[in-house]
């Protein structure tokens, strides 16, 4: 019998699991050809209703098959679990991408399993209503002294599932989950020493929204506008913008308790402009309820950027940076993430890799686990750059698979002394990646027409050149016209050319 999910003693059993974590690890980095098995449980356990503002969001559970390029190591089984089947051409097209082993070795150690359910549940939620299904995993598990589970986020569910699976979780521990929320992460900075907008952290609701927003605007009564953010936010669709402008918007400055502007601002919260499209205050103010969230200062400037630095704590508790990326960001206001280039600008790319490690020592010494982000946003003052943390996505996310698909595919490192990345071979790597690749054109493309048009127009990543194109998102481009590509190269330039002829060409045979 397992133990009662989120009870006391589930948490002594998977920290028991957990101490044997140290060991897997050094035995597995220290010689490839280690036997261990991997379970890749994609699911992305976060809030229903902000996961529905993503277009497409049910097959964001494929962007982890970057993981079957473990399939590289002689001796790794890879166990693959999605809500539903994926396309058999789809596991071809990863599988092939895989350069020093055969794909039928690789095969012969990939297990895929699905729990045949479309239902908005998250995909571990599906797996414990599964105990067949959670002991047929465990029968193809080789080693059990050298197997892990690995996740996208995060929760007590999770937990529930490392515990009746056997295997430590390289991951956060869903105790520790608070650290990663928009209030925990100003908490996280304010230990860091890292600057971070001013604002106000812990809300509960509407009249904690105005009363923050009154003091933002009385503390700088030049401030044009502020964000509300939800605590559980994904992509930037949790945020809203409130604008200091309109009919009366200075009453109540000169009052000594500010009562007229705080009346205002209440009157004003239903003007939220907010980056989710279709929602609306209600919804949203019995979301922040919920959830709670914050209010911070918008940062303005005319020459702004917004960068992440990515690190991971390793599971012997070692705080490292792993990458740089400038963001792509659309929206209403630039604020929902759409995709990355990589490395960040070299004009700042040192600097805010050193601020995101201050953060991620931070977080190791709390005992976070696994890998994380933290996005800033930047501006630039008179040739001089200041740095403005803005949040930590304590999980994977979208700069997370492109990396490892390019250290994967080119057996490369990352340089921290310089932030950029070197192909086995020597070269410097850049690449340009997009969740976001959407038209209605593209909708009927399916995967194996996708491979297709790669090969005829030479899109294909090839691995002499060290150059090409990897698509993921494959399974939502028939229905929803919608797909993710890193587009890899020698320097900027050519990554932003091959994003840019891919969408030429998809245009161009969609239009015809």
């Amino acid at each position: 019998m397992h133990p009662v999910p989120n009870s006391p003693e589930e948490r002594v059993a998977f920290h028991k699991l957990q101490d044997h974590l140290p060991d897997v690890f050094r035995r597995v980095t220290t010689d490839r050809r280690q036997p261990q098995t991997v379970v890749v449980v994609p699911s992305l356990s976060l809030d229903a209703q902000e996961l529905a503002k993503v277009t497409g969001v049910h097959h964001y559970e494929e962007r982890m098959l970057y993981m079957l390029m473990l399939l590289r190591r002689p001796k790794t089984r890879v166990i693959f679990v999605t809500s539903q089947a994926i396309d058999p051409i789809i596991i071809d097209y990863f599988l092939h991408l895989l350069s020093g082993v055969p794909s039928s070795h690789a095969r012969e150690r990939l297990f895929l399993f699905h729990c045949s359910d479309a239902s908005k549940l998250p995909l571990t939620q599906k797996i414990l209503a599964r105990p067949r299904l959670i002991e047929r995993i465990k029968a193809s598990v080789a080693d059990y002294d050298n197997a892990h589970l690995v996740c996208f986020n995060t929760s007590p569910a999770e937990r529930t599932l490392a515990v009746q699976l056997g295997m430590p979780l390289y991951a956060n521990d869903p105790d520790l989950d608070h650290l990663g929320t928009k209030s925990g992460c100003r908490k996280v900075f304010r230990e860091a020493g890292v600057l971070f907008p001013e604002g106000f952290e812990d809300l509960r609701d509407g009249n904690d929204i105005t009363e923050a927003l009154a003091r933002l605007k009385e503390s700088d009564p030049k401030m044009k506008r502020a964000v509300v953010k939800l605590n559980h936010g994904f992509s930037g669709e949790g945020n809203a913008l409130f604008y200091f402008d309109g009919p009366h918007a200075g009453d109540g400055l000169g009052d000594r308790t500010g009562r007229s502007m705080r009346r205002w601002i209440a009157s004003r919260l239903p003007n939220l402009r907010f980056e989710a499209p279709n929602e609306h205050w209600e919804r949203f103010h019995e979301k922040y309820k919920e959830m709670r969230g914050v209010v911070e200062a918008f940062v303005e400037g005319e020459v702004k950027r917004s960068p992440s630095s990515q690190n991971r704590v390793n599971a012997v508790g070692e705080a490292m940076p792993i990458s740089t990326h400038d963001q792509v960001l659309g929206g209403p206001s630039g604020q929902v993430f759409l995709g990355c280039t990589f490395p960040a600008d070299d004009a700042y790319r040192i600097e805010i890799q050193n601020y995101g490690l201050d953060v991620a020592k931070v977080l190791a010494s709390k005992g976070v686990l696994g890998r994380f982000a933290t996005d800033f946003v930047s501006v630039c003052e008179e040739g001089v750059w200041k740095h403005h943390a803005i949040e930590v996505n304590l999980r994977k996310g979208g700069t997370t698979h492109p990396f490892l698909t390019l250290r994967f595919l080119t057996d490369g490192t990352y340089d921290a002394e310089t932030g950029l990345f070197h192909s086995q071979s020597g070269r410097e790597k850049y690449y340009y990646a997009s969740d976001s690749v959407h038209s209605d054109h593209y909708k009927g493309i399916g995967p194996a027409d996708l491979v297709d048009i790669a090969v005829n127009e030479e899109l294909h990543f090839h691995s002499t050149t060290e150059r090409g194109v990897v698509f993921h998102l494959i399974g939502a481009l028939s229905e929803f016209g919608k797909l993710g590509m890193v587009c890899i190269g020698d320097n900027h330039r050519q990554a932003e050319f091959l994003y840019r002829k891919t969408r030429g060409v998809l245009d161009s045979v969609t239009r015809k």
